[in-house]
Protein backbone atom coordinates (compact mmCIF):
# COMPACT_ATOMS: atom_id res chain seq x y z
CA UNK A 1 0.00 0.00 0.00
CA UNK A 2 1.04 3.64 -0.70
CA UNK A 3 1.87 5.51 2.31
CA UNK A 4 -0.56 8.65 2.91
CA UNK A 5 1.38 11.97 2.23
CA UNK A 6 3.16 13.93 4.50
CA UNK A 7 1.03 16.86 6.31
CA UNK A 8 2.58 19.38 8.38
CA UNK A 9 5.60 20.02 7.41
CA UNK A 10 7.38 22.29 4.67
CA UNK A 11 7.84 20.63 1.68
CA UNK A 12 11.86 20.86 0.44
CA UNK A 13 11.72 22.67 -2.71
CA UNK A 14 13.60 23.08 -5.65
CA UNK A 15 14.72 26.44 -5.68
CA UNK A 16 18.39 25.18 -5.50
CA UNK A 17 18.35 23.78 -8.40
CA UNK A 18 16.29 25.36 -10.65
CA UNK A 19 18.77 28.48 -9.94
CA UNK A 20 21.68 25.92 -11.39
CA UNK A 21 19.50 24.85 -14.11
CA UNK A 22 19.11 28.65 -15.51
CA UNK A 23 22.87 28.78 -15.03
CA UNK A 24 23.67 25.93 -17.05
CA UNK A 25 24.42 22.96 -14.86
CA UNK A 26 22.68 19.94 -15.21
CA UNK A 27 23.92 17.14 -12.99
CA UNK A 28 23.30 18.26 -9.86
CA UNK A 29 24.44 15.96 -6.90
CA UNK A 30 22.56 16.51 -3.08
CA UNK A 31 24.48 15.05 -0.61
CA UNK A 32 23.54 14.13 3.04
CA UNK A 33 24.80 11.43 5.87
CA UNK A 34 22.80 9.09 8.43
CA UNK A 35 24.86 8.32 12.00
CA UNK A 36 26.30 10.95 12.77
CA UNK A 37 24.85 11.57 15.98
CA UNK A 38 25.18 7.26 16.74
CA UNK A 39 26.91 5.35 19.82
CA UNK A 40 27.07 2.35 17.33
CA UNK A 41 27.57 1.56 13.99
CA UNK A 42 29.00 3.45 10.67
CA UNK A 43 28.47 6.77 9.57
CA UNK A 44 26.51 6.31 6.35
CA UNK A 45 26.74 9.31 3.21
CA UNK A 46 24.62 8.95 0.23
CA UNK A 47 24.97 11.52 -3.08
CA UNK A 48 22.05 11.32 -5.53
CA UNK A 49 21.69 12.53 -8.70
CA UNK A 50 17.91 13.19 -9.66
CA UNK A 51 16.52 14.09 -13.00
CA UNK A 52 15.11 17.66 -13.78
CA UNK A 53 12.20 17.77 -14.71
CA UNK A 54 10.52 15.31 -12.06
CA UNK A 55 7.42 14.64 -13.00
CA UNK A 56 6.48 11.94 -10.88
CA UNK A 57 3.44 11.54 -8.33
CA UNK A 58 5.30 11.13 -5.01
CA UNK A 59 7.47 13.72 -5.26
CA UNK A 60 5.53 16.00 -3.12
CA UNK A 61 6.02 13.35 -0.41
CA UNK A 62 9.88 13.62 0.09
CA UNK A 63 10.61 15.35 2.98
CA UNK A 64 13.92 15.41 5.30
CA UNK A 65 14.15 11.21 6.46
CA UNK A 66 14.34 12.28 10.08
CA UNK A 67 10.33 13.44 9.58
CA UNK A 68 9.13 10.24 7.82
CA UNK A 69 7.85 7.16 9.19
CA UNK A 70 9.99 3.81 8.29
CA UNK A 71 7.23 2.93 5.75
CA UNK A 72 7.60 5.86 4.06
CA UNK A 73 11.31 6.23 3.41
CA UNK A 74 11.73 2.32 2.07
CA UNK A 75 8.73 3.31 -0.26
CA UNK A 76 11.04 6.73 -1.14
CA UNK A 77 13.60 4.74 -1.29
CA UNK A 78 12.52 2.52 -3.56
CA UNK A 79 10.98 5.50 -5.97
CA UNK A 80 13.77 7.54 -6.09
CA UNK A 81 15.91 4.44 -6.94
CA UNK A 82 14.03 3.73 -9.74
CA UNK A 83 14.50 7.31 -10.98
CA UNK A 84 17.76 8.36 -10.00
CA UNK A 85 20.27 9.18 -12.78
CA UNK A 86 22.92 8.24 -10.12
CA UNK A 87 23.26 7.32 -6.53
CA UNK A 88 26.14 6.54 -4.67
CA UNK A 89 26.58 5.67 -0.89
CA UNK A 90 29.43 5.08 1.54
CA UNK A 91 30.09 3.77 5.09
CA UNK A 92 32.60 4.26 7.29
CA UNK A 93 33.15 2.57 9.84
CA UNK A 94 32.86 2.84 14.08
CA UNK A 95 36.30 2.04 14.24
CA UNK A 96 37.52 4.98 11.60
CA UNK A 97 35.16 7.47 13.47
CA UNK A 98 37.07 6.59 16.84
CA UNK A 99 40.64 6.91 14.97
CA UNK A 100 39.83 10.20 12.87
CA UNK A 101 36.91 11.95 14.76
CA UNK A 102 33.50 11.75 13.53
CA UNK A 103 33.44 15.16 11.56
CA UNK A 104 36.39 13.72 9.30
CA UNK A 105 34.68 10.50 8.75
CA UNK A 106 31.41 12.08 7.89
CA UNK A 107 33.26 13.95 5.29
CA UNK A 108 35.30 11.26 4.53
CA UNK A 109 32.12 9.16 3.52
CA UNK A 110 30.41 12.09 1.38
CA UNK A 111 33.34 11.99 -0.78
CA UNK A 112 33.23 8.39 -1.08
CA UNK A 113 29.76 8.54 -2.19
CA UNK A 114 30.45 11.20 -4.65
CA UNK A 115 33.26 8.57 -6.38
CA UNK A 116 30.32 6.24 -6.06
CA UNK A 117 28.38 7.98 -8.54
CA UNK A 118 27.89 6.62 -11.99
CA UNK A 119 27.44 9.82 -13.91
CA UNK A 120 30.07 12.80 -12.31
CA UNK A 121 28.14 15.57 -11.34
CA UNK A 122 28.58 19.01 -12.11
CA UNK A 123 27.40 20.66 -8.98
CA UNK A 124 27.60 19.49 -5.28
CA UNK A 125 24.10 20.65 -2.89
CA UNK A 126 25.67 19.27 0.67
CA UNK A 127 23.73 19.10 3.70
CA UNK A 128 25.39 21.96 6.47
CA UNK A 129 28.97 21.44 5.47
CA UNK A 130 31.40 21.39 2.31
CA UNK A 131 34.11 19.11 0.87
CA UNK A 132 37.26 20.84 0.74
CA UNK A 133 39.13 18.20 -0.73
CA UNK A 134 36.73 17.62 -4.12
CA UNK A 135 37.30 20.49 -6.39
CA UNK A 136 33.78 20.63 -8.12
CA UNK A 137 31.34 23.34 -7.13
CA UNK A 138 29.63 23.45 -4.32
CA UNK A 139 27.36 25.04 -1.74
CA UNK A 140 26.74 23.90 1.97
CA UNK A 141 23.23 24.45 2.99
CA UNK A 142 22.38 24.55 6.56
CA UNK A 143 18.81 22.71 7.62
CA UNK A 144 19.62 21.36 3.56
CA UNK A 145 17.75 18.13 4.29
CA UNK A 146 15.15 20.03 4.98
CA UNK A 147 14.82 22.97 2.19
CA UNK A 148 16.62 21.33 -0.35
CA UNK A 149 14.51 18.36 -2.62
CA UNK A 150 17.74 17.16 -4.27
CA UNK A 151 19.48 17.00 -0.45
CA UNK A 152 16.05 15.88 1.10
CA UNK A 153 16.26 12.92 -1.24
CA UNK A 154 20.16 11.93 -0.64
CA UNK A 155 18.94 11.88 3.53
CA UNK A 156 16.13 9.18 2.53
CA UNK A 157 18.65 7.03 0.81
CA UNK A 158 21.51 7.32 3.15
CA UNK A 159 19.19 6.58 6.21
CA UNK A 160 17.47 3.14 4.57
CA UNK A 161 20.78 2.19 3.44
CA UNK A 162 21.85 2.80 7.06
CA UNK A 163 18.97 1.31 9.29
CA UNK A 164 19.24 -1.71 6.68
CA UNK A 165 22.67 -2.31 7.62
CA UNK A 166 22.18 -1.91 11.52
CA UNK A 167 19.15 -4.76 11.40
CA UNK A 168 21.99 -6.96 9.84
CA UNK A 169 24.20 -5.79 13.04
CA UNK A 170 21.94 -6.84 15.40
CA UNK A 171 21.80 -10.11 13.94
CA UNK A 172 25.37 -10.55 14.76
CA UNK A 173 25.65 -8.14 17.82
CA UNK A 174 22.56 -9.83 19.44
CA UNK A 175 21.23 -8.01 22.44
CA UNK A 176 22.09 -4.55 22.63
CA UNK A 177 18.37 -3.48 20.12
CA UNK A 178 20.34 -2.12 17.20
CA UNK A 179 17.30 -2.99 15.26
CA UNK A 180 15.37 -1.02 17.38
CA UNK A 181 16.93 1.85 18.26
CA UNK A 182 19.59 1.82 14.79
CA UNK A 183 22.85 2.41 17.45
CA UNK A 184 21.20 5.92 18.65
CA UNK A 185 21.42 6.72 22.59
CA UNK A 186 17.94 5.64 23.30
CA UNK A 187 17.49 4.76 26.76
CA UNK A 188 16.92 1.18 25.63
CA UNK A 189 20.64 1.44 24.22
CA UNK A 190 22.35 3.25 27.33
CA UNK A 191 20.69 0.83 29.66
CA UNK A 192 21.84 -2.45 27.65
CA UNK A 193 25.57 -0.58 26.82
CA UNK A 194 26.24 -0.41 30.76
CA UNK A 195 25.08 -3.93 31.42
CA UNK A 196 26.89 -5.83 28.37
CA UNK A 197 29.58 -3.06 27.73
CA UNK A 198 30.63 -1.75 24.58
CA UNK A 199 30.64 -4.54 21.93
CA UNK A 200 33.31 -4.07 18.47
CA UNK A 201 30.82 -1.37 16.65
CA UNK A 202 30.43 0.69 19.47
CA UNK A 203 31.96 3.85 18.74
CA UNK A 204 34.71 4.50 22.24
CA UNK A 205 35.77 8.22 21.27
CA UNK A 206 31.99 8.51 22.00
CA UNK A 207 31.17 9.69 25.71
CA UNK A 208 28.47 7.25 26.67
CA UNK A 209 30.22 4.35 24.91
CA UNK A 210 33.80 5.39 26.84
CA UNK A 211 32.11 5.96 30.27
CA UNK A 212 29.89 2.38 29.76
CA UNK A 213 33.55 0.72 28.98
CA UNK A 214 34.75 2.00 32.40
CA UNK A 215 32.36 0.21 34.63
Amino acid sequence: MRPSKCRGTVRPSLAEENNLMAQGYRLLAGIDEAGRGALAGPVVAAAVIMPHPLTTPWADEVRDSKLLSPARREYLFRQISEVAVSVGTAMITAETIDSQNIVKATLLAMKQAVSQLLQPPEYLLIDHLRLPDISLPQKGITNGDRLCFSIACASIMAKVARDRFMVKLDRVYPGYGLARHKGYGTREHLLYLRQRGPCPIHRRSFRPVREAAAL
